[in-house]
């Protein structure tokens, strides 16, 4: 009998909470057992004093620290610098990339000239460019910006590429039989095609702003996440070196999410056609 009231509540609940909240619930409900999971690991490391409680904080020592941080008013500072350095980064990287990608596949110049240079230069670690783009723009904000761009660049282009080169003939022939001009093939057939490429392309940079910004704060300014982690390395202070990155974390994680969420519509078809 309780069985079975039980599972009249569960359908009650199932009728009245709408699909897409009952997935968020479920969703948020899995990361907190897994947030929970490593907290309890971590837990565990500190409990066994294998390493110095200094180096290997315990977590209520990292939440007091994120509260001292927040206290002293730097978490704010950090934060938006960090954040428009990286939406700058990202935004030029990523848009200077699909441009590229286009030129690349679809024009001739682009294809025999530019495709060869940047297959080139792409395998170039991005952080071994950070000494030469400091000699060249100083320790100012250009040279951060120019940075993080030149990482979101490269998995933009090799995707957005890689998108547009395997766009189906049969779809661009028929679109030439129908009349259509380059440019209305470009934006009606070859982008959607291309749509999930250049999104993952996106999500990738994304990714890669957040990790280049660390490296690109650590010289030259006195505001970011990048810094406030320099800080902490240079006094041993663990515990807020371990809050930032975990702030980075976090932000990219939700970065990925409204990137996913906001291209959905844009991708919908790929997942239809699976």
């Amino acid at each position: 009998m309780t069985s079975l009231t039980a599972v009249g509540r569960r359908e009650a609940v199932r009728r009245t909470v709408p699909a897409g909240v009952r997935r968020a619930l479920i969703s948020a409900a899995w990361i907190v057992a897994g947030l929970g999971g490593v907290a309890a690991v971590w837990s565990t490391i500190v409990a066994a004093g294998v390493f110095p409680r200094a180096l290997f904080p315990s977590v209520p020592d990292i939440v007091t620290a994120g509260r001292d941080l927040w206290d002293e008013g730097l978490l704010v500072g950090d934060l938006s610098s960090s954040l428009q350095r990286a939406a700058a980064g990202f935004v030029l990287g990523g848009a200077t990339g699909l441009m590229i990608a286009v030129a690349t596949a679809t024009t001739t110049l682009g294809r025999n000239l530019l495709q060869p240079v940047l297959r080139v230069l792409s395998p170039i670690p991005t952080i071994g460019l950070i000494p030469l783009v400091i000699l060249w723009f100083g320790l100012g904000e250009t040279s951060k910006i120019l940075v993080i761009s030149v990482g979101v660049f490269v998995p933009v282009w090799i995707n957005a590429h890689a998108g547009i080169v395997s766009t189906p003939r049969e779809y661009l022939l028929a679109a030439r039989c129908l009349g259509a001009s380059r440019v209305h093939t470009l934006r009606r057939v070859i982008l959607p095609e291309a749509a999930p490429d250049i999104i993952a392309g996106l999500r990738v940079g994304a990714a890669m702003a957040f990790v280049l910004i660390v490296v690109a704060e650590m010289t030259g300014t006195t505001a970011g996440l990048g810094y406030r982690i320099s800080q902490a390395q240079l006094f041993s202070q663990a515990d807020r070196l371990i809050v930032c990155l975990l702030i980075l974390g976090v932000i990219g994680a939700v970065c990925d999410i409204v990137i996913a969420a906001a291209s959905a519509p844009l991708t919908r078809w790929s997942i239809q056609e699976r």
